[in-house]
Formats: C-alpha cells, structure tokens, sequence
C-alpha cells in the first residue's frame, strides 16, 4: 500500500477497501447529477480529485456540481452521438488531463423509444454513448499516466443476450431484454477496449454496482416503474452502491489492472456469454458503423 492510500469500509459487504488519494487527477463522470454518479463524483472531489460532472438538465447539473465540490460540469444529452461529442470537444478544450473516465448514465426504458438521431434509447444511451465517448476522449486518456475507464455494468448481463439482426429491438420491443443486451454490451466492449489499449497504460474496467435504491427506472411510471418500486425493499443504499466506482476510479490496488469484471470491490466471474471475445470484436465494429469513430 502506498502512503498516499486511505482506506474505507463498503457498506454493502463490510469489507475494507483502499482508495487513494486523487489530489491532482482529474476525473470526468456522467450520469452525476443523482444516484450512485453523484456519490461516486462527490466523494471523488472529497478524495482531492478535480471532478467534471455531465448531466442532462442545466438547472439540476449547476446545483449538483455546487452541491458536491465540481471543479466543472457540463450540460450534454448523452443518448444524442452529437452531443457525446460536443461534450467530448468540451471536455477537451477545458482540461488538459484525464485520469479516469467513469461511464455511469444509463436508463431502462419501459416502452421502445427512438432518440432525435433514430436510435432506441437504451442502446443509445447505455452502449453508445459509453463507446464513443471513451472513443472522442482516447488520446487524452493514452496522453494521462495510468489512466483508468471505468463502466457502470450489472448482473442484468446474465440474462443478456445480443441480437444482432435486431439490436435496436425492433421486434418485439421488451424493456428488460434491452437493457439486459447494453449492460452485456458495456463488458464485452470494456473486454475489447482492454485489448486495444494494451501497452498505453490505459486499464479499463466494468462493475455491478449492486441493486441499488435510487430513482433508476422510475421516471418510467406504469408497470415497470412499480416493480422496481416493490424491489426497493431489497435494495442497497446510493452510497454502498457507489462503493464499486470509487474503488476502480482511485485505489492504488487495481493499479494496471484491465478487461476485468468487478463486484463489491473485488474480480467477479461474468456470464460465459459476456467472455466471448469473437462477440466482444464484433461488437466494437458494429458500434463503430454506428457512430462512424475509428480514434482508438
């Protein structure tokens, strides 16, 4: 352990884990304007990092970022590729460094939706977005000493599967089903992006934050919104679930660690389905003809 490192108890599971000290790095999260995004992007500002926020609403991101100590923050609809990018160029314009690249925004959708650019929403949002914006920001990461990508994946991945004739659920639009295939998606892609990126220095790494009690899935309303509602009882605190982020964003521990999979801050086995390299290469040129990027 190093001096710089602290340690801290997750709530979820007792266990004592190291987190280092982030004075001087830099740290961009999205999905931070509520749940485990803002626990994860508050207590990493606690930590000494500069954190930059992304949220969606201007009103609500200006008070997050106030609220937990931002150094910065940035207003962009992660579901659109225009803005991922727009965010992306901001980003870039503003900082010099990134140390750590934290995927958290994502959704479940109970009925199909498209975004502005013809895309169903949960594929937009919880694959894309995580693939082209760690794409629009892959040479400030391989520019930044051991830098870390961090995504917010889930145990939903076991039940995942990959339509590739219908990725988008064109037929047969089930909200469980989509979601499920974007957090399979989100390891398989962390699992290519680890290969690519051998040699840089840059680790990448997927998590299940755990079944956490915040207002996911809620926004919703209907049938959905009440079975997440009745599973709340069996639901972790915002700050247990956040505990996983935290850990791979600062821990001297995972240092040059990559392609892993981790749960309650330690490795966890994934469904044989989320190890399938031929699955994982042929999800990143799929993801690329989608967005048209090729910067890694």
């Amino acid at each position: 352990m190093t001096s710089a490192a602290m340690t801290a108890t997750g709530e979820a599971t007792g266990k004592t884990a190291t987190v280092g000290n982030m004075a001087g790095k830099t740290v961009l999260v999205t999905g931070a304007t509520g749940g485990i995004g803002k626990v994860a992007a508050r207590t990493l500002a606690g930590l000494g990092a500069r954190v930059v926020i992304v949220g969606r609403n201007q009103a609500k991101t200006t008070e997050v970022a106030r609220e937990i100590g931002a150094a910065s923050f940035i207003v962009a609809d992660l579901s659109v590729m225009a803005e991922v990018r727009r965010a992306a160029a901001q980003f870039r314009d503003q900082e010099g460094r990134l140390d750590v690249l934290l995927n958290n925004a994502g959704a479940v959708v109970s009925k199909r939706q498209e975004t502005p650019e013809g895309i169903e929403m949960t594929w937009a949002l919880n694959h894309l977005n995580y693939f082209l914006l760690t794409q629009e920001l892959g040479d400030l990461l391989k520019a930044t000493p051991h830098a870390r990508v961090v995504s917010v994946s889930s145990s939903a991945h076991t039940s995942g599967r990959m339509r590739w004739d219908d990725l988008e659920f064109r037929r047969g639009y089930n909200a469980f089903a989509a979601y499920g295939q974007s957090k399979l998606a989100n390891i398989l892609f962390t699992r290519e992006l680890s290969r690519k990126l051998q040699g840089t220095g840059v680790s990448a790494n997927a998590l299940h934050p755990g079944f956490v009690r915040t207002g996911f899935g809620h926004n919703n309303g209907g049938m959905l919104s009440r079975i997440i509602g009745l599973m709340g009882v069996f639901a972790i605190s915002e700050d247990q679930g956040a505990q996983t982020s935290i850990y791979l964003a600062s821990s001297p521990e995972v240092e040059g660690v990559s392609g892993q999979y981790f749960d309650k801050q330690a490795p966890s086995k994934t469904a044989p389905q989320a190890l399938d390299d031929a699955a994982a290469a042929r999800l990143w040129t799929v993801s690329e003809e989608y967005v048209q990027s090729r910067t890694i």
